[in-house]
């Protein structure tokens, strides 16, 4: 029989976690380094898509950490890091609508060319990890975890470029803050989906049970 059993990790896993592990270094080097570009940038630039944005970097950075400790690790062990990757995303949410709201009472117009040019940046590195990604993306938990996150960057960073020319035409600073909210939006939207699988995964782990299959 050419299954893999009693606690032994079959060739496939072990090729598919050590492939996982090299993407998930380089996803983490690319969102650090974003999370200083663009949280400078957004920081100068007075643009609240840009320093949401960031700290989404600075998020997935982190998260991508968690999901290189845990692999290779128990069911109960992902699937709980994917929770506390949800958790994490439902509060950067929160956060950026309540900055957007700041913005939005003091007035602030952001600078577009400074938008336009780090969101374009930051799209080419969101792309780039959404595809080193992909080939996971109806894995466990903690996979599924990180490529909605990528996922949703890749969204995002094009919102962010739209309205940079849109502040451009209008020279008003809603734009900016329409795109933090979607932002945000993206954020409660991916924490809802991953919280509500890791809970499965979660409990069918205490039952006993094979993962569910993932749902979008």
């Amino acid at each position: 029989m050419s299954g893999c059993g009693c606690g032994s990790v079959c060739p496939t896993t072990a090729r598919r976690n050590a492939a996982f592990r090299r993407v998930l270094w380089i996803v983490l080097a690319l969102n650090a380094v974003m999370f200083l570009v663009e949280g400078i940038a957004g920081w100068l630039g007075r643009s609240a898509a840009l320093q949401g944005d960031s700290l989404d970097f600075l998020g997935d950075a982190a998260n991508y950490g968690i999901a290189l400790f845990v692999l290779g690790r128990s069911v109960t062990w992902k699937a709980g890091s994917a929770l506390v990757k949800g958790l994490t995303m439902a509060a950067f949410g929160v956060f950026v609508l309540a900055m957007v709201g700041w913005r939005a009472m003091t007035g602030t117009v952001p600078e577009p060319l400074v938008m336009g040019g780090i969101g374009f940046l930051a799209l080419a590195v969101n792309v780039a990890a959404a595809l080193l990604l992909y080939r996971y993306r109806e894995g466990d938990a903690n996979m599924r975890s990180v490529w909605i996150c990528s996922r949703n960057d890749a969204m995002a960073n094009v919102a962010v470029i739209v309205a940079g020319g849109v502040v451009i035409a209008t020279g008003q600073g809603w734009a900016d803050w329409l795109v933090g909210l979607f932002i945000a939006g993206l954020s409660l939207q991916g924490a809802h989906s991953i919280i509500r699988h890791a809970s499965r995964e979660l409990k069918d782990a205490r039952a006993g049970l094979t993962p569910a299959s993932p749902v979008a």
